[in-house]
């Protein structure tokens, strides 16, 4: 039981439990005052994500922290040889950047054996941003590559216990949320999406390992993974077990009728991670494969790295639904630079571009390598000013949300249904 807690312990807090040294509570936030070393270390969970540094999250640290591995060029490499396709720009630019089990996954695929993709949204409003899209974007161009199946999980559930929304809120937003997860050009016959306020109270395989994972999942386990208190719902601390149920074939009778052996590969953003170490800790214990990840970094708000996009701010990020106008006006007024005060200055000593918002947006949204490295050195060497990088930006992201916006438009609630219905889906494994 004391090796349990250590393990918990290390878990929650990323260091090992030493006697008459109590952790510092990065649950108090702002208001514990931590001393600077503490302030330093950045803060990740599945709800908040805190930095100090304008570059970002150190995010060699937190794999460290998290004991994940790095995606390096061997297996960027050897991704590329299995699908023999070039990898995506978030594997070529270190946006997917640490993994766990990934090496299995393409032994699986190599020696022709199955494996699924599971991903999902926590519905939290109608309006997504263009960082939501970072997973989908990434998860459709692996079920393109490998042609296999996938799920995508609308935590309504979640939404409906951790915000002040009500429970057909919640539902509606899942719904409105699948129509932009749907015009990132999901094939229909190989994708299920759905909502576990829908799904979970018909389908039986899907509970019965919501129960498995439960009973094995302590009270003291999850409050040093999620960092749960006394005065938590019991909904929340229940919660983790929904979201690990999908890491697992046998909760989808219809796509894989009873076999519980098929692997699963989990794209998500770095702080769902929690979650599937979870998951991955009492998949064993039950009979299953343990899932197999690849985390992303964060997509940085507008206003600099530092700090986290939020849905209620309208200016902290460009959303789906923002006109060409007001991608324009956005980009130009609030998004962070790392140009000088003046243009003199910045031609003589050039721009940042480790803390520049355009150029960080650049290298998520930009396909062409050389010109974006391009676009490095001009900044970096002060050729190029803030106001024709902020341009470049702009040109990009226009044509990329109205193509969007086009795409979404033709998703009717007839096609959401269809994706939403629990069927069999196509893909060549036995």
């Amino acid at each position: 039981m004391l090796l349990s807690l250590k393990m918990s312990y290390k878990a929650a807090v990323g260091e090992d439990y030493k006697a008459d040294c109590p952790p510092g509570n990065p649950a108090l936030g702002s208001n514990s005052g931590l001393d600077a070393a503490e302030a330093e270390e950045d803060f990740v969970d599945p709800w908040t994500v805190q930095t100090s540094s304008a570059k970002g999250i150190d995010y060699d640290k937190l794999i460290v922290r998290f004991g994940s591995s790095k995606i390096d060029k061997e297996l960027v490499n050897r991704i590329e040889r299995a699908t023999g396709q070039k990898p995506h720009r978030f594997l070529r630019r270190g946006i997917f950047f640490s993994h766990r089990d990934m090496n299995q996954i393409l032994d699986a695929y190599e020696n022709k054996k199955p494996f699924y993709l599971y991903t999902g949204r926590g519905p939290s409003s109608e309006a997504m941003h263009v960082g939501h899209l970072i997973p989908f974007i990434f998860t459709k161009w692996l079920q393109d590559v490998f042609n296999v199946p996938l799920v995508i999980q609308m935590t309504d559930d979640e939404k409906y216990l951790w915000k002040d929304l009500t429970l057909d809120q919640a539902y509606g937003y899942a719904v409105e949320n699948a129509k932009d997860i749907i015009a990132c050009g999901f094939d229909i016959n190989k994708t299920f999406i759905f909502s576990d306020l829908d799904y979970m109270g018909m389908s039986p395989g899907f509970y019965k390992n919501v129960v498995k994972i439960q009973k094995h999942v302590t009270f003291n386990q999850v409050k040093g993974i999620f960092g749960f208190t006394d005065s938590d719902s019991i909904g929340k601390i229940s919660f983790p077990a929904i979201q690990a149920a999908p890491s697992f074939s046998n909760s989808f009778p219809q796509i894989f009728r009873d076999r519980a052996d098929i692997q699963c590969l989990i794209p998500c953003a770095i702080d769902q991670d929690p979650y599937f170490r979870m998951t991955r800790d009492v998949a064993p214990r039950i009979g299953y494969p343990k899932p197999a990840l690849l985390h992303s970094t964060f997509f940085p708000a507008l206003q600099g790295a530092q700090t986290k996009m939020s849905a209620s701010d309208p200016n902290s990020s460009i959303f789906l639904t923002d006109t060409a106008k007001q991608i324009k006006t956005k980009v130009n007024k609030h998004a962070f630079s790392g140009g000088r005060d003046t243009v003199e200055e910045h031609r003589q000593f050039g721009g940042n571009c480790d803390v520049d918002v355009s150029f960080m947006y650049l290298t998520f949204f930009l396909e062409d390598d050389d010109k974006l490295e391009q676009i490095r050195k001009d900044y970096t060497s002060g050729d190029m000013l803030t106001g024709e990088l902020k341009k470049t930006l702009i040109e990009v992201l226009q044509p990329l949300i109205a193509e969007h916006q086009a795409r979404r438009k033709e998703v009717t609630d007839e096609i959401v249904k269809e994706f939403m219905t629990p069927r069999k889906l196509s893909y060549d494994f036995q």
